[in-house]
């Protein structure tokens, strides 16, 4: 031979490409494999999401349907007869309490639903609580509104003062005035308390024979 070296070369390179031939006879389905999952699970997911929107739009057209009931009673009943997903129970309840004005018993239930709701968000469930709160003496007990106003003072919640304002009205009802000015002082003093908030509470404490001179801020 010429060129022994070329020969060489030659051969190995054979050598590689049957093995890698035979490598991918024994092993390609692998590939194949793998590219069929990506795919299929691409699909899967376009299809989950597709099935998701559909599922929302007509959970929203069935709400939207129901709002347009001529009566209160023909509302809550289109309502009730909506069959929701876990995530959106507590919208359908707390909507459905709101239509129940004048069906006091059903607007309980559907609030009490919200706040029992194992996947419930805490922000539904406190709204569901202070909803039940504002209903007075035609909701629950007073022993379990006060309960509840207790829940939602803790921390600094998104209804925190709003829960404290119902704390003094409770107050006013058992006849602890000092308690409920005292009551009234928090909500005058607290960061987040709005203008209209502050006013309603320094009413109530000049109302109740309290001072607000040294509360609220001095008028420019």
């Amino acid at each position: 031979m010429s060129n022994p070296d070329s020969f060489i070369e030659e051969v190995s390179e054979e050598v590689r490409r049957d093995r890698m031939n035979r490598l991918l006879r024994k092993y390609g389905w692998i590939g194949v494999v793998a590219v069929i999952v990506i795919v299929g699970g691409a699909a899967f997911n376009e299809y989950r999401k597709a099935q998701a929107a559909a599922e929302a739009q007509a959970l929203g057209d069935a709400i939207y349907q129901a709002l347009e009931g001529t009566s209160e009673q023909t509302r809550v009943l289109a309502l009730e007869e909506i069959t929701p997903d876990p995530a959106s129970a507590a919208v359908l309840g707390l909507l459905t309490a709101a239509e129940s004005v004048t069906g006091t018993e059903t607007a309980i239930a559907a609030l009490e639903a919200v706040i029992a709701g194992a996947e419930t968000p805490d922000l539904y469930k406190d709204l569901a609580r202070l909803r039940l709160v504002l209903m007075g003496d035609s909701g629950p007990a007073r022993s379990e509104r006060r309960a509840m106003i207790d829940m939602l003072t803790l921390g600094a919640g998104p209804f925190r003062l709003l829960a404290l304002e119902q704390r003094a009205l409770l107050e006013i009802e058992e006849g602890a005035s000092d308690a409920a000015i005292s009551t009234l002082q928090d909500v005058i003093r607290s960061a987040g308390a709005s203008a209209a908030q502050q006013q309603r509470a320094a009413q109530l404490i000049v109302a109740l024979g309290g001072d607000v001179a040294s509360l609220l801020p001095e008028q420019g």
